[in-house]
Protein backbone atom coordinates (compact mmCIF):
# COMPACT_ATOMS: atom_id res chain seq x y z
CA UNK A 1 0.00 0.00 0.00
CA UNK A 2 1.21 3.39 -0.20
CA UNK A 3 3.29 5.00 2.61
CA UNK A 4 1.09 5.64 5.99
CA UNK A 5 -0.18 9.40 5.84
CA UNK A 6 1.71 10.15 9.64
CA UNK A 7 5.22 9.10 7.31
CA UNK A 8 3.68 11.74 4.95
CA UNK A 9 1.99 9.59 2.22
CA UNK A 10 -1.50 10.21 1.01
CA UNK A 11 -4.55 9.84 3.72
CA UNK A 12 -7.53 7.10 3.08
CA UNK A 13 -9.74 10.08 4.09
CA UNK A 14 -9.04 13.13 2.23
CA UNK A 15 -10.94 15.14 4.28
CA UNK A 16 -12.47 13.45 7.50
CA UNK A 17 -15.79 11.70 6.91
CA UNK A 18 -19.42 13.89 8.12
CA UNK A 19 -20.23 11.98 10.73
CA UNK A 20 -23.92 12.52 11.49
CA UNK A 21 -24.48 14.31 14.68
CA UNK A 22 -25.54 12.71 17.67
CA UNK A 23 -28.32 12.70 19.31
CA UNK A 24 -30.15 12.73 16.13
CA UNK A 25 -33.08 15.49 15.60
CA UNK A 26 -36.52 15.29 13.68
CA UNK A 27 -38.33 18.32 12.36
CA UNK A 28 -41.61 16.92 13.09
CA UNK A 29 -40.03 16.24 16.66
CA UNK A 30 -38.95 20.16 17.06
CA UNK A 31 -42.86 21.26 16.29
CA UNK A 32 -44.54 18.33 18.73
CA UNK A 33 -42.30 20.09 21.64
CA UNK A 34 -43.15 23.16 21.11
CA UNK A 35 -47.13 22.04 21.24
CA UNK A 36 -45.95 20.65 24.35
CA UNK A 37 -44.68 23.37 25.92
CA UNK A 38 -47.74 25.20 25.38
CA UNK A 39 -50.15 22.69 26.93
CA UNK A 40 -48.75 23.23 30.27
CA UNK A 41 -48.72 19.63 31.16
CA UNK A 42 -45.28 18.22 31.62
CA UNK A 43 -45.10 15.65 34.28
CA UNK A 44 -46.47 13.62 36.87
CA UNK A 45 -47.23 10.77 34.35
CA UNK A 46 -48.20 13.47 31.56
CA UNK A 47 -49.99 11.58 28.14
CA UNK A 48 -46.34 11.07 26.61
CA UNK A 49 -44.47 9.70 29.15
CA UNK A 50 -47.55 7.04 29.43
CA UNK A 51 -47.15 6.42 25.66
CA UNK A 52 -44.05 5.40 25.53
CA UNK A 53 -43.79 3.48 28.52
CA UNK A 54 -46.68 1.73 26.37
CA UNK A 55 -44.77 2.35 23.25
CA UNK A 56 -41.62 0.81 23.93
CA UNK A 57 -43.38 -2.03 26.27
CA UNK A 58 -44.81 -2.78 23.00
CA UNK A 59 -41.23 -2.71 21.02
CA UNK A 60 -39.41 -4.73 23.16
CA UNK A 61 -42.02 -7.46 23.90
CA UNK A 62 -42.05 -6.47 27.85
CA UNK A 63 -45.29 -6.16 30.10
CA UNK A 64 -44.34 -3.15 31.25
CA UNK A 65 -42.22 -0.22 31.17
CA UNK A 66 -41.14 2.52 33.42
CA UNK A 67 -39.43 5.76 33.07
CA UNK A 68 -36.81 7.28 35.43
CA UNK A 69 -34.74 9.79 35.91
CA UNK A 70 -31.19 8.00 34.23
CA UNK A 71 -30.04 4.69 33.51
CA UNK A 72 -28.05 4.60 37.18
CA UNK A 73 -30.92 4.94 39.17
CA UNK A 74 -32.74 2.17 36.99
CA UNK A 75 -30.70 -0.17 38.45
CA UNK A 76 -30.45 0.98 41.93
CA UNK A 77 -33.89 0.92 41.92
CA UNK A 78 -34.05 -2.87 40.53
CA UNK A 79 -31.88 -3.69 43.48
CA UNK A 80 -34.21 -2.05 45.95
CA UNK A 81 -36.80 -3.61 44.38
CA UNK A 82 -35.33 -7.14 45.63
CA UNK A 83 -34.72 -5.87 48.93
CA UNK A 84 -30.94 -5.80 47.87
CA UNK A 85 -29.10 -4.07 50.52
CA UNK A 86 -25.58 -4.41 53.49
CA UNK A 87 -24.19 -7.97 53.71
CA UNK A 88 -25.28 -8.34 50.02
CA UNK A 89 -22.94 -9.25 47.31
CA UNK A 90 -23.78 -8.44 43.45
CA UNK A 91 -21.79 -9.90 41.42
CA UNK A 92 -21.06 -7.24 37.46
CA UNK A 93 -18.48 -7.52 34.97
CA UNK A 94 -14.91 -6.32 35.23
CA UNK A 95 -15.77 -3.94 31.40
CA UNK A 96 -18.31 -1.67 32.32
CA UNK A 97 -19.11 1.82 33.39
CA UNK A 98 -18.58 2.53 36.79
CA UNK A 99 -22.65 3.45 37.20
CA UNK A 100 -23.39 -0.69 37.37
CA UNK A 101 -20.85 -0.49 40.54
CA UNK A 102 -22.32 2.31 41.74
CA UNK A 103 -25.82 1.42 42.07
CA UNK A 104 -24.91 -1.59 43.98
CA UNK A 105 -22.64 0.67 46.21
CA UNK A 106 -25.69 2.99 46.76
CA UNK A 107 -27.95 -0.34 47.91
CA UNK A 108 -24.97 -0.53 50.65
CA UNK A 109 -23.99 -3.96 48.76
CA UNK A 110 -20.76 -5.25 47.82
CA UNK A 111 -19.74 -5.17 43.47
CA UNK A 112 -18.19 -8.36 43.47
CA UNK A 113 -16.28 -8.55 39.91
CA UNK A 114 -15.70 -11.33 37.48
CA UNK A 115 -13.58 -11.56 33.92
CA UNK A 116 -15.15 -11.27 30.71
CA UNK A 117 -14.91 -13.48 27.58
CA UNK A 118 -12.19 -12.04 25.34
CA UNK A 119 -14.68 -12.08 22.13
CA UNK A 120 -18.04 -10.57 23.24
CA UNK A 121 -16.23 -8.72 26.23
CA UNK A 122 -19.41 -9.20 28.35
CA UNK A 123 -19.18 -11.27 31.43
CA UNK A 124 -18.06 -14.76 31.49
CA UNK A 125 -20.76 -17.69 33.08
CA UNK A 126 -18.03 -19.00 34.26
CA UNK A 127 -16.16 -16.48 36.25
CA UNK A 128 -19.87 -15.72 37.41
CA UNK A 129 -20.80 -19.03 39.19
CA UNK A 130 -17.36 -18.93 40.38
CA UNK A 131 -17.65 -16.36 42.56
CA UNK A 132 -20.69 -16.91 43.91
CA UNK A 133 -21.14 -17.34 47.84
CA UNK A 134 -24.15 -17.53 50.22
CA UNK A 135 -24.04 -13.65 50.43
CA UNK A 136 -24.50 -13.53 46.47
CA UNK A 137 -28.28 -11.84 46.26
CA UNK A 138 -28.27 -11.01 42.37
CA UNK A 139 -25.89 -10.23 39.18
CA UNK A 140 -25.73 -7.41 36.72
CA UNK A 141 -24.86 -8.69 33.47
CA UNK A 142 -23.97 -5.64 30.94
CA UNK A 143 -24.51 -5.85 27.20
CA UNK A 144 -21.38 -3.79 26.68
CA UNK A 145 -21.24 -2.09 23.66
CA UNK A 146 -23.77 -3.38 22.15
CA UNK A 147 -22.81 -7.10 22.31
CA UNK A 148 -24.82 -9.21 24.28
CA UNK A 149 -23.80 -11.13 27.46
CA UNK A 150 -24.85 -15.11 27.17
CA UNK A 151 -27.59 -14.68 28.87
CA UNK A 152 -28.82 -18.46 28.41
CA UNK A 153 -26.19 -19.25 30.44
CA UNK A 154 -26.30 -16.47 32.99
CA UNK A 155 -29.95 -17.03 33.63
CA UNK A 156 -29.38 -21.22 34.76
CA UNK A 157 -26.36 -20.28 36.54
CA UNK A 158 -28.68 -17.81 38.17
CA UNK A 159 -31.42 -19.92 38.43
CA UNK A 160 -29.65 -23.06 40.05
CA UNK A 161 -28.65 -20.43 43.21
CA UNK A 162 -31.84 -18.54 43.17
CA UNK A 163 -30.25 -15.47 42.16
CA UNK A 164 -31.91 -12.33 40.27
CA UNK A 165 -30.86 -11.17 37.08
CA UNK A 166 -30.71 -7.20 36.15
CA UNK A 167 -30.05 -6.80 32.79
CA UNK A 168 -27.73 -3.82 32.12
CA UNK A 169 -28.93 -2.36 28.49
CA UNK A 170 -27.24 0.60 28.15
CA UNK A 171 -25.36 0.05 25.25
CA UNK A 172 -28.35 -2.18 23.77
CA UNK A 173 -31.06 -0.56 22.87
CA UNK A 174 -32.94 -2.50 19.80
CA UNK A 175 -30.36 -5.69 20.39
CA UNK A 176 -32.04 -8.72 20.55
CA UNK A 177 -31.38 -12.37 21.53
CA UNK A 178 -32.66 -15.05 20.25
CA UNK A 179 -35.41 -13.43 18.60
CA UNK A 180 -36.07 -11.52 21.45
CA UNK A 181 -35.53 -7.89 22.95
CA UNK A 182 -32.28 -7.56 25.25
CA UNK A 183 -34.01 -6.86 28.88
CA UNK A 184 -36.50 -9.00 28.23
CA UNK A 185 -34.39 -11.85 28.83
CA UNK A 186 -34.48 -11.84 32.79
CA UNK A 187 -36.01 -9.97 35.76
CA UNK A 188 -35.75 -6.80 34.84
CA UNK A 189 -33.80 -5.04 32.13
CA UNK A 190 -32.66 -1.60 32.70
CA UNK A 191 -31.90 1.58 29.72
CA UNK A 192 -30.14 4.55 29.74
CA UNK A 193 -31.27 7.43 27.55
CA UNK A 194 -28.21 9.69 28.22
CA UNK A 195 -26.96 12.01 25.75
CA UNK A 196 -24.64 9.43 23.64
CA UNK A 197 -26.58 6.78 24.23
CA UNK A 198 -28.83 4.71 21.37
CA UNK A 199 -32.26 6.48 22.18
CA UNK A 200 -30.69 9.61 23.86
CA UNK A 201 -32.95 12.37 25.51
CA UNK A 202 -30.20 14.28 27.38
CA UNK A 203 -31.06 12.39 30.34
CA UNK A 204 -33.49 9.95 31.58
CA UNK A 205 -34.05 5.59 31.64
CA UNK A 206 -36.31 3.58 31.92
CA UNK A 207 -36.94 -0.79 33.47
CA UNK A 208 -38.96 -3.06 31.61
CA UNK A 209 -40.03 -6.21 33.20
CA UNK A 210 -42.83 -8.79 32.57
CA UNK A 211 -43.87 -8.82 36.47
CA UNK A 212 -46.66 -6.89 36.93
CA UNK A 213 -45.79 -6.78 40.77
CA UNK A 214 -41.93 -5.82 40.53
CA UNK A 215 -43.47 -3.33 37.84
CA UNK A 216 -45.69 -1.90 40.31
CA UNK A 217 -42.77 -1.51 43.05
CA UNK A 218 -40.47 0.28 40.69
CA UNK A 219 -43.21 2.49 39.90
CA UNK A 220 -44.01 3.61 43.41
CA UNK A 221 -40.34 3.72 44.22
CA UNK A 222 -39.14 6.53 41.80
CA UNK A 223 -42.36 8.27 42.58
CA UNK A 224 -42.28 9.08 46.44
CA UNK A 225 -44.49 6.14 46.99
CA UNK A 226 -47.47 6.70 45.25
CA UNK A 227 -48.76 3.92 42.43
CA UNK A 228 -47.69 4.53 39.44
CA UNK A 229 -49.71 7.10 37.29
CA UNK A 230 -51.39 8.67 39.97
CA UNK A 231 -51.48 12.06 41.18
CA UNK A 232 -49.52 12.91 44.20
CA UNK A 233 -51.51 15.32 46.49
CA UNK A 234 -55.35 14.91 44.16
CA UNK A 235 -58.34 14.47 46.00
CA UNK A 236 -59.17 10.45 46.12
CA UNK A 237 -55.52 9.56 45.55
CA UNK A 238 -54.25 6.93 47.60
CA UNK A 239 -51.98 7.24 50.25
CA UNK A 240 -48.10 5.88 49.08
CA UNK A 241 -46.81 3.09 50.10
CA UNK A 242 -44.28 2.58 53.45
CA UNK A 243 -41.51 2.56 51.08
CA UNK A 244 -38.47 4.60 51.23
CA UNK A 245 -38.88 6.21 48.12
CA UNK A 246 -36.94 8.69 45.75
CA UNK A 247 -38.51 11.37 43.43
CA UNK A 248 -36.95 9.72 40.12
CA UNK A 249 -39.96 11.34 37.48
CA UNK A 250 -39.32 12.21 33.96
CA UNK A 251 -40.52 15.00 31.60
CA UNK A 252 -42.73 14.40 28.89
CA UNK A 253 -40.41 16.76 26.79
CA UNK A 254 -37.86 13.62 27.11
CA UNK A 255 -40.95 11.04 26.50
CA UNK A 256 -41.33 13.44 23.16
CA UNK A 257 -37.74 13.16 22.16
CA UNK A 258 -37.57 9.28 22.85
CA UNK A 259 -41.11 8.54 21.00
CA UNK A 260 -39.42 10.07 17.90
CA UNK A 261 -36.46 8.30 17.91
CA UNK A 262 -37.94 5.01 18.65
CA UNK A 263 -39.98 5.07 15.56
CA UNK A 264 -36.17 5.14 13.92
CA UNK A 265 -34.63 2.95 16.00
CA UNK A 266 -34.96 -0.60 14.06
CA UNK A 267 -34.44 0.84 10.67
CA UNK A 268 -31.15 2.70 12.36
CA UNK A 269 -30.19 -0.98 14.41
CA UNK A 270 -30.15 -2.33 11.26
CA UNK A 271 -28.44 0.19 8.62
CA UNK A 272 -25.18 -0.02 11.61
CA UNK A 273 -25.83 -3.51 11.31
CA UNK A 274 -24.95 -3.51 8.04
CA UNK A 275 -22.05 -1.73 8.02
CA UNK A 276 -20.66 -3.46 11.19
CA UNK A 277 -21.02 -6.81 8.98
CA UNK A 278 -18.47 -5.23 6.29
CA UNK A 279 -16.37 -4.41 8.56
CA UNK A 280 -16.39 -7.50 10.82
CA UNK A 281 -15.54 -9.42 7.52
CA UNK A 282 -12.56 -6.96 6.40
CA UNK A 283 -11.00 -6.81 9.97
CA UNK A 284 -11.10 -10.05 11.21
CA UNK A 285 -8.92 -11.25 7.91
CA UNK A 286 -5.93 -9.28 9.06
CA UNK A 287 -3.77 -11.54 11.23
CA UNK A 288 -3.63 -10.19 14.45
CA UNK A 289 -7.05 -8.57 14.52
CA UNK A 290 -10.70 -9.49 16.31
CA UNK A 291 -13.57 -7.31 16.03
CA UNK A 292 -15.69 -7.80 19.52
CA UNK A 293 -18.37 -11.09 19.02
CA UNK A 294 -22.20 -10.29 18.61
CA UNK A 295 -22.96 -12.97 21.05
CA UNK A 296 -23.65 -16.63 20.76
CA UNK A 297 -27.39 -15.92 19.80
CA UNK A 298 -27.46 -12.13 18.98
CA UNK A 299 -29.71 -12.18 16.54
CA UNK A 300 -29.59 -8.27 16.22
CA UNK A 301 -26.72 -6.39 17.56
CA UNK A 302 -27.59 -2.65 18.08
CA UNK A 303 -23.65 -1.45 18.18
CA UNK A 304 -23.02 1.46 20.56
CA UNK A 305 -19.36 1.85 20.05
CA UNK A 306 -17.34 -0.60 17.60
CA UNK A 307 -14.65 -2.46 19.09
CA UNK A 308 -11.65 -3.44 17.24
CA UNK A 309 -8.76 -5.68 19.26
CA UNK A 310 -5.77 -5.77 18.11
CA UNK A 311 -3.09 -8.05 19.77
CA UNK A 312 -0.60 -6.05 20.94
CA UNK A 313 1.61 -9.19 20.78
CA UNK A 314 1.38 -9.67 17.54
CA UNK A 315 2.91 -5.94 16.80
CA UNK A 316 6.55 -5.26 15.34
CA UNK A 317 9.28 -4.66 18.34
CA UNK A 318 8.86 -0.89 19.43
CA UNK A 319 5.31 -0.40 18.02
CA UNK A 320 2.50 -0.29 20.82
CA UNK A 321 -1.32 0.14 20.61
CA UNK A 322 -1.17 4.01 20.95
CA UNK A 323 1.66 4.11 17.38
CA UNK A 324 -1.13 1.88 16.08
CA UNK A 325 -3.88 4.42 16.62
CA UNK A 326 -2.13 7.58 15.79
CA UNK A 327 -1.72 5.90 12.34
CA UNK A 328 -5.01 5.24 12.26
CA UNK A 329 -6.50 8.70 13.03
CA UNK A 330 -3.69 9.59 10.29
CA UNK A 331 -5.51 8.29 7.50
CA UNK A 332 -8.75 10.51 8.98
CA UNK A 333 -10.13 7.62 11.22
CA UNK A 334 -11.11 8.93 14.58
CA UNK A 335 -9.93 5.48 16.41
CA UNK A 336 -9.17 5.50 20.25
CA UNK A 337 -8.50 3.36 23.27
CA UNK A 338 -11.57 3.94 25.26
CA UNK A 339 -12.07 2.74 28.71
CA UNK A 340 -8.63 2.87 30.39
CA UNK A 341 -9.20 0.69 33.41
CA UNK A 342 -11.63 -2.16 34.86
CA UNK A 343 -14.33 -1.24 37.15
CA UNK A 344 -12.50 -2.41 39.90
CA UNK A 345 -9.55 0.03 39.74
CA UNK A 346 -11.67 3.38 40.08
CA UNK A 347 -10.62 5.26 43.19
CA UNK A 348 -14.16 3.92 44.90
CA UNK A 349 -13.37 0.91 44.96
CA UNK A 350 -10.07 0.74 45.95
CA UNK A 351 -10.18 1.78 49.77
CA UNK A 352 -10.17 -0.29 51.56
CA UNK A 353 -8.47 -3.04 49.37
CA UNK A 354 -9.89 -6.07 51.66
CA UNK A 355 -13.81 -5.13 51.59
CA UNK A 356 -13.84 -4.91 47.34
CA UNK A 357 -12.55 -8.43 45.89
CA UNK A 358 -12.07 -9.05 42.18
CA UNK A 359 -11.72 -12.69 40.76
CA UNK A 360 -8.42 -12.32 38.48
CA UNK A 361 -9.75 -10.53 35.75
CA UNK A 362 -6.42 -11.16 33.35
CA UNK A 363 -9.03 -10.79 30.20
CA UNK A 364 -10.28 -7.42 31.27
CA UNK A 365 -6.77 -6.16 32.49
CA UNK A 366 -5.00 -7.34 29.17
CA UNK A 367 -7.86 -6.19 26.56
CA UNK A 368 -8.43 -2.45 27.80
CA UNK A 369 -4.64 -1.90 28.49
CA UNK A 370 -3.15 -3.24 25.53
CA UNK A 371 -5.26 -4.31 22.77
CA UNK A 372 -8.98 -2.75 22.41
CA UNK A 373 -9.50 -0.07 19.76
CA UNK A 374 -13.18 1.61 19.18
CA UNK A 375 -15.15 3.96 17.06
CA UNK A 376 -17.82 5.74 17.88
CA UNK A 377 -21.53 4.40 16.70
CA UNK A 378 -21.71 7.26 13.90
CA UNK A 379 -18.70 5.71 12.16
CA UNK A 380 -21.77 3.14 11.14
CA UNK A 381 -24.01 5.11 9.78
CA UNK A 382 -21.45 6.17 7.11
CA UNK A 383 -21.94 5.02 2.85
CA UNK A 384 -20.78 1.65 2.25
CA UNK A 385 -17.96 2.95 0.28
CA UNK A 386 -17.19 5.52 3.40
CA UNK A 387 -17.05 1.74 5.37
CA UNK A 388 -14.84 -0.13 3.37
CA UNK A 389 -12.10 3.35 3.51
CA UNK A 390 -12.61 2.77 7.46
CA UNK A 391 -11.36 -0.92 6.80
CA UNK A 392 -8.81 0.26 4.51
CA UNK A 393 -7.33 2.55 7.39
CA UNK A 394 -6.74 -0.39 9.54
CA UNK A 395 -5.39 -2.59 6.53
CA UNK A 396 -3.18 -0.37 5.67
CA UNK A 397 -1.14 0.50 9.03
CA UNK A 398 -1.66 -2.89 10.26
CA UNK A 399 0.30 -3.85 7.15
CA UNK A 400 3.08 -1.94 7.87
CA UNK A 401 3.32 -2.18 11.82
CA UNK A 402 2.00 -5.77 12.55
CA UNK A 403 3.98 -8.62 12.48
CA UNK A 404 2.92 -11.18 8.82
Amino acid sequence: MNKLAINGGSKIFETKPMLPKWPPVYPETAEKIKELYLSHNWSFYAPREVEFNRAFAEYTGAGNCIMMANGTVTLEMALQAFNIGPGDEVIVPALTWLATGEAVSYRGATPVVVDIEPDTLCMDPAKFEAAITPKTKAVIPVHIFGSIADMDKINAIAKKHNLKVIEDCAHAHGGEWDGKHVGTLSDVGSFSFQQSKLMASGEGGCCITNDDDLADTLGRLSHIGYQFGSKQGQKGTPPPVGLLCHNYRVTDFQAEILLSQLAHLKEDTIARAKNAEILRKRLNAIPGVMVQAAGRKATLQSYYTYCVMVDHTRLKEGFTRADVLKAIQAEGVTAYEGWGQPMYRQNLWTVPEDMYRNEGCETAENIIANDLTMMNLQYLMLSEADTHKIADAYEKVLSVYMEK
